[in-house]
């Protein structure tokens, strides 16, 4: 197997012979200029697999150069050098289309494990594109706005840089961010999403970084955090927004510096994660309440990434039906249902605040409650008609459940569970919980019944 060749370029020529020595002791050859119209010259005469270029050079700057390679060479990655502390110009770089950057002094080992991801994500630059075209992607859709995100997905895989991603809730954010781990160079590492809003205040710093024994009380044993986890992967945040801002100083650090420091420790550890992070609020509405850092979000926002909500596409709700039935199917191992014409038309005119993630829903509740495979209009149970069907429920009689209100502090997707969670618990009741009643009187099997009763957390009732 041939050597891969690197081109450096560099006007220092004590950083030339140190990144030319520690690329030599990996078996890699390397090419070297001092100036862009010398690397130029050697980029028009040979092929190399990857660029490492300062951002400072005598006749321009390291941005002209990756504009080029962008530009000429798509398929090479570049990573810059920058001076110390100067994160503007990496952030500049990032935007460019640079794959990565370096600081000064350099650190060789995260050199190595620079050149190492970007050499491998050279490798596989030939089968990207194949694979996007030939291989189902986990981004379901034929529409327009699907296509142009499938797009960004495969370009951005090909970065290191953070990538900010944005969307109404349940529009598969966190799938998104999955897809750029898995198309990536770091793809054999792990991927570790992490809901920053479902974490104790009290407990961050420890779950982030780790802590070590003795930190503080209840730390009987060193521990793990997110942070090393995702050594050599991808960490995820979703719902950054919620983090507090004292948190948010300390992630600030832990993505400048690429180290982190345990609860207890007096050491930092270096580490190589790539973070993708998102949320479903206006993040610039919260730099200016005060309730974001700027200079967090500056960070994290280097490329965004905006995910159409499904009342963007509709045109792909059929096919989001197909999989989702199709899913449902396998898991509960009966047949494959399908929608009437009516029931169709209901989901095609439905406009789904709680986009993909409410889609999953309204067919997981309309499979426990179609019989002969086939959903009807009423299986569906969209909020008009809960609505309707509960008014006309109240006109009758009154019980001890009563209707609970949607507020702006409940997502639909939360009240829609407890309306469900109100009508199985008033059957049970009306049959003095025999649960086979119970499951006849709303119209499921038994096994329907009972497979709700445990998604719901109420299988613990007495029977």
């Amino acid at each position: 197997m041939s050597k891969h060749k690197v081109l450096i370029v560099d006007d220092e020529p004590d950083i030339r012979e140190l990144l030319e020595i520690t690329l030599g002791r990996m078996n890699i050859q390397t090419s070297s200029a001092k100036d862009l119209k010398s690397a130029k010259q050697l980029l028009d005469n040979d092929t190399y697999d990857l660029c490492l270029t300062d951002m400072r050079l005598p006749d321009g700057n390291g941005i002209e150069l990756v504009s080029l390679i962008q530009k000429d060479y798509a398929s090479m990655p570049v990573a810059v050098i920058t001076a110390f502390g100067s994160m503007d110009a990496a952030i500049t770089a990032l935007k460019a289309g640079a794959f990565d950057f370096v600081s000064k002094p350099v650190d060789l080992q995260y050199l190595r494990d620079l050149v190492t991801i970007a050499l491998k994500l050279k490798e596989n630059s030939g089968s990207t594109d194949i694979n996007m075209l030939n291989q189902p992607s986990a981004i379901l859709g034929q529409s327009d706005s699907i296509k142009k995100l499938i797009h960004q997905i495969n370009k951005l895989s090909r970065s290191q840089a953070p990538v900010y991603i944005c969307g109404d809730s349940g529009s598969g954010k966190e799938l998104v961010a999955n897809e750029i781990h898995l198309l990536g160079p770091r793809s054999d590492n792990p991927f570790i999403p992490v809901n920053c809003g479902a974490i104790p205040s009290e407990l961050m710093e420890s779950e982030f970084f780790g802590h070590l024994k003795g930190s503080f009380t209840g730390a009987h044993d060193d521990k793990q955090g997110l942070f090393q986890a995702a050594n050599h992967g991808t960490l995820f945040l979703d719902e950054v927004a919620d983090l507090p801002l004292n948190m948010q100083v300390k992630l600030l650090r832990a993505i400048q510096e690429r180290a982190i420091r345990p609860v207890g420790s007096q050491e930092e550890i270096p580490l190589d994660v790539r973070v993708l992070s998102a949320t479903h609020k206006n993040l610039e509405e919260e730099v200016k309440q005060g309730r974001f850092r700027q200079d967090l979000f500056y960070r994290i926002n280097v490329i965004q990434l905006n995910v159409p909500p499904l009342r963007e596409r509709k045109e792909d709700i059929p096919l989001l039906v197909e999989n989702i039935l199709e899913k449902l199917s396998t898991q509960w191992q009966v047949d494959v249902p399908h929608l009437d014409k009516e029931a169709e038309k209901l989901i095609l005119d439905y406009s789904f605040p709680g986009n993909v993630r409410e889609l999953e829903n309204i067919l997981e509740r309309a499979l426990t409650l179609c019989d002969d495979n086939v959903i009807y209009a009423e299986h569906l149970q969209l909020p008009d008609q809960i609505s309707s069907n509960t008014s006309t429920e109240n006109n009758k009689t009154t019980n001890s459940f009563d209707e609970p209100e949607f507020n702006n502090e409940n997502s639909l997707e939360e009240h829609l569970v407890e309306i469900e969670k109100k009508e199985i618990l008033k059957a049970l009741e009306a049959t003095h919980w025999n649960r086979t009643a119970a499951a006849k009187k709303l119209g499921m099997s038994f096994r329907a019944l009972r497979y709700r009763l445990k998604k719901l957390g109420l299988d613990n009732d007495p029977e």
